[in-house]
């Protein structure tokens, strides 16, 4: 994760626990812009819409899919998405319609529209399924990492659209 401040774009991956998909997809996104040099360019973390998994490191089998892929998530540790992040980030972005019924709970609404599921930027409207329940790691990569390159994308088409 990069410092926050006026000049980032500012990220917030949202799951259910926090364990599986939404560190999968923090993870690989800051991967992702640091092998591009922008890591400066964003701020970056990851929250859970519940409270079961709170102070839980990654789940066995995303810290699998990141091993695999070269990347750590060593010291990673649930934690719940609070109403101030609607402040805080340029882009809340859930996994499914129950995170985003969840995290528009949360912040009491989305007026400014900050609030996406994460395949919606590569034109799905498809959920990224929970590998908790299904156990399939694999599918669950491919969607975070067309999610995530899909996301990245937008954002360096317009950079300054979402500071």
């Amino acid at each position: 994760m990069t410092n926050q401040n006026h000049t980032t774009i500012n990220i917030l991956f949202v799951c259910h626990g926090n364990i599986c998909r939404s560190p999968m997809a923090l993870y690989y996104f800051q991967d992702l812009v640091h092998k591009k040099g922008l890591e400066d360019m964003f701020f970056l973390d990851s929250a859970a819409t519940s409270t079961e998994e709170i102070g839980n490191s990654a789940h066995r089998g995303t810290r699998e899919k990141l091993r695999q892929a070269g990347i750590s998530c060593q010291g990673h540790q649930a934690k719940q998405m609070k109403p101030r992040d609607y402040g805080t980030f340029d882009y809340l972005i859930g996994m499914d319609d129950w995170n985003i019924r969840n995290m528009t709970r949360i912040t009491g609404g989305d007026p400014d529209n900050k609030i996406h599921k994460l395949l919606e930027f590569a034109g799905s409207s498809r959920d990224v399924a929970d590998p908790w329940y299904t156990g399939d790691f694999e599918t669950t990569w491919n969607d975070i990492t067309t999610g995530c390159n899909a996301l990245l994308e937008k954002i360096l088409r317009s950079p300054n659209q979402w500071k």
